[in-house]
């Protein structure tokens, strides 16, 4: 599992936990923390791609 699949899912139980308590702070921290997760699944994700476009490009120089 990687590193955003990780931080969303705990933002996930951190923003339930916070609805179940009617804590808004701990809500609205899950939030903030699965908001962080997407982000660097995107950063992730353009890397991998990144990563794979430079093994292409050598590939083909070779």
């Amino acid at each position: 599992m990687r590193k955003g699949d990780v931080q969303k899912n705990k933002g996930k139980a951190k923003e339930a936990t916070g609805k179940a308590t009617d804590d808004t702070t701990q809500e609205m921290e899950g939030k903030a923390e699965k908001m962080t997760g997407k982000a660097r699944e995107g950063m992730e994700k353009v890397a991998r791609r990144a990563k794979s476009a430079g093994h292409d490009t050598k590939k083909r120089a070779s």
